[in-house]
C-alpha cells in the first residue's frame, strides 16, 4: 500500500506541515522506522532528534515542530498512530468455524448457537458458554464453567471446573484459572493437600494475561473484580479478592486471602503477603514489598514497603553514604593526627 503525506492528513484530520505529495510506504515507531514509512513523537517536551533517513515524516502533537522533518500534528498522537497503522496492516480477523468437528465438546455441554469452538478445543460436561465467544484451539474448558457473552479464550488456556468469567473478558493464552491453591497442613511427617472445594469467578470485562495463574478458592471463590486487568505471568492465590478496574502488572505475586479495593494499580514484580489488604486506587511501586495494610490513596515503594515519600528519603540518604565514609575516614585521619601531637598523651590522661 502506498499514498501521500495529505492522504494520512485527511485519514486522522491532522494539521499538515509539509509536502502534501510526499509518498509514504509505511508506519513504524521511531526505532524501528526506514525511509518512506511515517512514525511518531508523543513528547513535546522532550522531541527526539531523527536523523535523515530515519523516517519520511511524523505524527505529533498539536505545536510541535521537528526542524525539516514533515508533520502532521494531532490531538491524540497514539489514536492516530494506531489508525495509520491499522490502514497499513489490516488487523486479521479469524475465519468463523462455529463449533468445529474437530473440537471435543460434550454433549452435555450448553453452547449459544454463535459460539466459535476452534480445532483442538475441549469443553466438558455441564459447561454454559454465552453468545459471542471464541474458545480457540487447544483450550480447555473443564466441567461446569460459565461464561458470558463475548468471552475469548486463547489457545492453550485451562479453566479449571466451575470457574465463572464474566461478559466480554478476555484469557490469553496458558492462563489457568481455578488450579489448586497453596495450602497444606502438616500431620504424621507429611504435608497434606488442605481442602480445595473452591473456585475462580471473573467479572465483566476482565483481562487475563497470558501464563497467568489464579487460584481456586478453599471453599468459596477467588474473585476478580469487573474491569481489572492482570498482565502476564502473575500469580494470584488462593481466596483473594481482588476489587475492581485493578491495574495488575507482569510479575505481580498476590498471596493468599489478599483483598484489593477499587483502582489499585500494582507495578512490576510486586510481592504481596498473605492476609493483607490493599485500599482503594492505592498504588504499590515496582518490586515493592507489600507486608501490611495499605491504606486508600497512597503510593507505596521500596522492600519492605513504606509511603513513597518516607522511601525516597531513605534513598536520598543511602546515596550520600560514600561521601559520608569519605568525611568520616577524613575525620578519623585528623584524630590520629591530633593524638601524635606532644602533650596530646598528657593532656588526655589528666583528664
Amino acid at each position: 500500500m502506498k499514498c501521500t503525506l495529505a492522504d494520512i492528513a485527511t485519514w486522522v484530520q491532522g494539521k499538515l506541515d509539509g509536502d502534501p505529495n510526499l509518498p509514504i510506504t509505511g508506519a513504524a515507531p521511531l526505532g524501528a522506522a526506514r525511509p518512506g514509512e511515517i512514525t511518531l513523537v508523543d513528547h513535546s517536551c522532550r522531541p527526539p532528534k531523527i536523523e535523515p533517513g530515519q523516517a519520511a515524516a511524523a505524527i505529533v502533537p498539536v505545536g510541535l515542530t521537528l526542524g525539516t522533518l514533515p508533520t502532521i500534528q494531532v490531538d491524540d498522537v497514539h489514536q492516530a498512530f494506531a489508525k495509520i497503522v491499522s490502514s497499513f496492516r489490516p488487523v486479521r480477523l479469524p475465519r468463523r468455524v462455529g463449533a468445529s468437528r474437530l473440537a471435543t465438546i460434550s454433549p452435555l455441554a450448553r453452547l449459544a448457537d454463535d459460539v466459535e469452538v476452534h480445532p483442538g478445543a475441549t469443553i466438558a460436561e455441564d459447561v454454559r458458554i454465552g453468545a459471542g465467544s471464541v474458545i480457540h484451539s487447544g483450550a480447555h474448558i473443564m466441567a461446569g464453567c460459565r461464561l458470558g457473552k463475548n468471552v475469548v479464550v486463547f489457545p492453550t488456556a485451562v479453566l479449571y471446573e466451575n470457574t465463572i468469567v464474566g461478559d466480554r473478558s478476555i484469557i490469553h493464552a496458558g492462563a489457568v484459572l481455578g488450579a489448586f491453591g497453596f495450602g497444606y497442613k502438616s500431620a504424621e511427617g507429611r504435608h497434606q493437600l488442605s481442602a480445595q472445594l473452591g473456585y475462580v469467578e471473573l467479572g465483566a470485562d476482565v483481562e487475563v494475561g497470558a501464563n497467568t495463574t489464579i487460584d481456586r478458592g478453599t471453599y468459596g471463590p477467588t474473585r476478580i473484580g469487573e474491569g481489572t486487568k492482570i498482565d502476564n505471568q502473575v500469580m494470584i492465590a488462593h481466596n483473594c479478592r481482588i476489587g475492581r478496574h485493578n491495574m495488575i502488572c507482569s510479575q505481580v505475586g498476590i498471596a493468599g486471602s489478599t483483598s484489593t479495593g477499587d483502582y489499585v494499580v500494582m507495578a512490576g514484580q510486586v510481592g504481596v503477603r498473605d492476609h493483607v489488604h490493599i485500599g482503594d486506587r492505592a498504588v504499590l511501586g515496582a518490586m515493592a514489598g507489600i507486608v501490611n495494610d495499605v491504606p486508600e490513596g497512597v503510593t507505596m515503594l521500596g522492600i519492605p514497603a513504606v509511603r513513597e515519600r518516607d522511601q525516597k528519603l531513605k534513598f536520598a540518604a543511602i546515596s550520600k553514604l560514600p561521601e559520608l565514609r569519605r568525611r568520616v575516614r577524613a575525620l578519623e585521619s585528623l584524630v590520629a593526627q591530633l593524638a601524635q601531637l606532644p602533650g596530646s598523651h598528657d593532656e588526655a590522661a589528666a583528664a
